[in-house]
């Protein structure tokens, strides 16, 4: 596509720029936003404006033409989520915050070039910067896609190929710990060494992302000329024994011709699909022992009883609520009388009021929601369905898992959901990438990668996408399995990154992994695949959060043995063994994932502290480590259990239990015995079990269960799963189990690392 770049001078702007060419675009022009006239420097929290005097230079050496305006507003909206004012009042505001300059700038370049549908941002950890670009260039009225290649990329690694790329930048502002007025004008090759030492003494960022120092580009791959500094002189705003802020004011520069060495595009390295860590599963799953096609029988689905009677009339929307927290299951489009709208656009709407009356009933709106399950009968309606959920949310979307299902026998929906909400919206933060990059993929519908709200973490269902341009490896399983386990790594990081939370305090809980049935249906093929997501989420124990970068210390091949003994991606507390974290495999039938996938993940996590609401500090003490409560406790066993009929029931378990977490994930699994396979009456210590897991599931915040339809039997594990629900809800007041439940009908299911699951 064509693209115009957001341009600083400096060396993040320029490299994004090469790295746009690199995925086959082209650069058509370059736009800047300089500080009022008469001004050699402003502190803006959005844009760098030393060095203005030559980014002119720099478009000429580019060779495409520079659109520049001056920064007229100020930082008025200082929040994370910029939001862009719809009253007359707050208009007038919004006018005058600086993040509206860009967009007057952006609609000057797209006047001129109505061809362009990119945009360049040299973003690397800004969520600031990041996120009020996007809102700008994603506006109806320029429609640009953000390119943002260099986000959430490993500064040490980034410094060091822009400097084999031949990026030339040299320091024309200091503002950070070690730096001074002596190392301006120097080159990144010649402070690289510098700069990792104050990172290894200080934390200093390498790149310089903490402010600690900004760089006007003299060279670089995609330079026609170079850059030559006549005539400068050095300002210095403050002095300090450690910390001095001056600047390199340029009075004179020249463009020059580039040497006959000059570096090539080429030499511009693009990232692997696959950072150390991924590779590491791919590996994994790749030398997985596959099960032979005289060992596995898993039949195709044949179609499930109704969930409430043979009419088809759905079970009624509920709601629960535990503390701050809100669930609504069973969110639909259909009419009381079970009757469905005639068009898909409608029921979505009609779905959409219901959840908003619910969520009004208990003093909330969709602002409130913080993950949204979407259910859909056919993958095929995700656009229309996808283009009436995009009008429902806002800044900060909800994370989103999007599976389609099996349509239940007489079940006439076609598209359901259930949902979490917080009490209060302002306790919630979202990570919403709209941009692409290496890192994860762009937002493939209105959602959020992942959201924080009250120290618990969900992720949005990740697919194996390529970030770069969001295309999938549709026949390599394998890769796409790797992928979106990477993506729901990387975002969780992210998530804790951004939150400052250290990755031994928090932990995985656990999740779902959505399993694409294969169109033959055949056993062996796809229980292959249920294998293989086994061992690529059994190898996560042994990859530290030091194993996420490019480079591979250890050597690629290598076992990594010294991992066992760092900390886990998962968590500090490794007797939480991935293996045994709750984990429920499930097949959706073919073509039942987004983009036709695969595998999706989708995780729950918390970030260890206890939550609090803004006016209330946790203590120095809530957040002691060694407090033996704050430590996650795996909890697994079985009881075996008889229904109102006399027949026998062994329900297995396993959550992951923490104090300081408000909703903790569990699975429980059931399967149907004979009264020769019933090892146990509910006596002594399993009654003692039994009540325990009764009162768990009654105090849970969602239940969702699980049916599989494989082999015929959906109408037996639908009656199987009311029975056992039934049998956890007797004698209780507040008997609702069944009514809360969403069911969610799959071809088969497996817990854990073993065989198929009943329900």
């Amino acid at each position: 596509m064509k693209v115009v770049g957001l341009l600083s001078g400096g060396k993040d702007s320029c490299f994004n720029l090469c790295h746009c060419v690199r995925q086959g675009h082209e650069i058509v022009a370059v736009a800047t936003l300089a500080p009022p006239s008469g001004k050699d420097e402003i502190d803006s929290y959005m844009y760098q404006t030393v060095g203005h005097d030559a980014v002119h230079l720099v478009a000429q050496a580019l060779d495409v033409p520079l659109y520049r305006k001056s920064i007229k507003g100020q930082a008025l909206n200082q929040d994370l989520q910029y939001r862009q004012a719809s009253t007359s009042a707050s208009a007038a505001t919004a006018a005058t915050d600086e993040t509206e300059d860009l967009f007057d700038l952006l609609l000057e370049v797209k006047r001129n070039h109505p061809d362009v549908e990119g945009v360049s941002v040299g973003a690397i950890l800004s969520n600031y910067q990041r996120t009020r670009v996007e809102h700008v260039a994603l506006r109806p009225e320029l429609q640009l896609v953000p390119l943002t290649y260099l986000w959430q990329r490993s500064q040490d690694e980034l410094l060091a190929e822009m400097v084999n790329a031949g990026v030339n930048a040299v320091l024309i502002k200091v503002a950070g710990i070690g730096l001074d007025e002596r190392d301006l004008g120097k080159s990144l090759a010649q402070m690289q060494p510098k700069l990792r030492k104050l990172n290894s003494m200080y934390g200093a960022h390498v790149c310089g992302e903490g402010g600690e120092y900004e760089t006007l580009t003299l060279d670089c791959p995609l330079f026609k000329h170079s850059i030559e500094l006549v005539e400068t002189e050095i300002v210095t705003h403050a002095e300090a024994a450690f910390a001095s802020v001056a600047y390199l004011k340029i009075a004179k520069a020249q463009l020059v011709p580039k040497t006959n060495d000059a570096a090539k595009l080429d030499t511009v390295q693009v990232p692997d699909d696959l950072d150390v860590a991924g590779r590491r599963t791919l590996k994994a799953i790749q030398g997985a022992a596959l099960p032979s096609s005289t060992t596995a029988s898993i039949a195709a689905s044949s179609s499930l009883a109704d969930t409430n009677s043979t009419t088809g009339k759905p079970r009624p929307s509920h709601i629960k609520r535990s503390g701050q927290w809100l669930h609504l299951s069973n969110v639909h489009g259909l009419s009381e009388e079970g009757n469905r709208p005639e068009s898909l656009e409608q029921e979505t709407e009609d779905m959409f009021k219901q959840l908003q009356n619910s969520l009004h009933s208990a003093g909330m709106s969709l602002r409130n929601v913080n993950h949204v399950n979407l259910y859909l009968s056919s993958q095929s309606d995700f656009l229309r369905v996808n283009a009436v959920y995009k009008r429902q949310f806002q800044e900060g979307p909800p994370s989103r898992a999007c599976v389609g299902i099996r349509v239940a026998k007489g079940d006439i929906r076609r598209v359901s959901l259930d949902a979490a909400a917080i009490e209060r919206p302002e306790d919630q933060r979202s990570l919403h990438v709209q941009g692409r990059s290496y890192w994860a993929p762009a937002n493939i519908g209105p959602y959020s990668q992942a959201m924080l709200a009250r120290e618990r973490i969900t992720i949005a269902g990740q697919i194996g996408l390529r970030p770069a341009d969001l295309s999938l490896p549709t026949d390599d399983y394998d890769l796409q399995c790797a992928l979106a386990l990477q993506h729901a790594r990387r975002i969780y990081l992210a998530v804790l990154d951004g939150a400052a939370v250290s990755i031994s305090d928090a932990i995985v809980e656990g999740g779902i992994c959505w399993i694409e049935n294969l169109e033959e249906a055949s056993g062996a093929p796809l229980l292959g695949r249920v294998v293989k997501a086994q061992v690529a989420w059994a190898r996560q124990s042994q990859l530290s959060a030091e194993t996420i970068g490019q480079e591979d210390t250890t050597g690629e091949d290598g076992d990594e043995e010294e991992d066992n003994f760092a900390t886990s991606w998962l968590g500090g507390h490794r007797q939480a063994a991935a293996l045994h974290l709750p984990m429920l495999y499930a097949v959706v039938p073919f073509r039942g994932l987004p983009r036709g996938a695969g595998i999706e993940w989708q995780l729950t996590a918390c970030t260890g502290r206890r939550a609090t609401t803004r006016t209330v500090e946790a203590t120095d003490e809530d957040d002691n480590d060694m407090d033996p409560a704050a430590v996650p406790r795996l909890e697994r066993g079985s009881v075996d259990v008889s229904d109102l009929d006399g027949t026998f029931l062994r329900l297995r378990w396993s959550s992951l239990q923490c104090s300081r977490s408000e909703s903790p994930f569990g699975i429980m699994s059931v399967e149907e015995l004979s009264r020769v396979q019933s090892s146990a009456s509910l006596n002594g210590a399993n009654q003692e079990i039994f009540e325990a897991l009764k009162t768990r599931l009654a105090d849970a915040l969602s239940i969702r269960a699980f049916i599989s339809g494989a082999g015929g039997a959906g109408e037996g594990s639908l009656s199987l799963a009311s029975r056992v629900l039934g049998v956890l809800d007797s004698h209780r007041k507040d008997a609702d189990l069944e009514q809360r439940t969403t069911v969610v009908p799959v071809d088969a299911l497996f817990v854990g690392s073993g065989g198929p699951g009943k329900n």
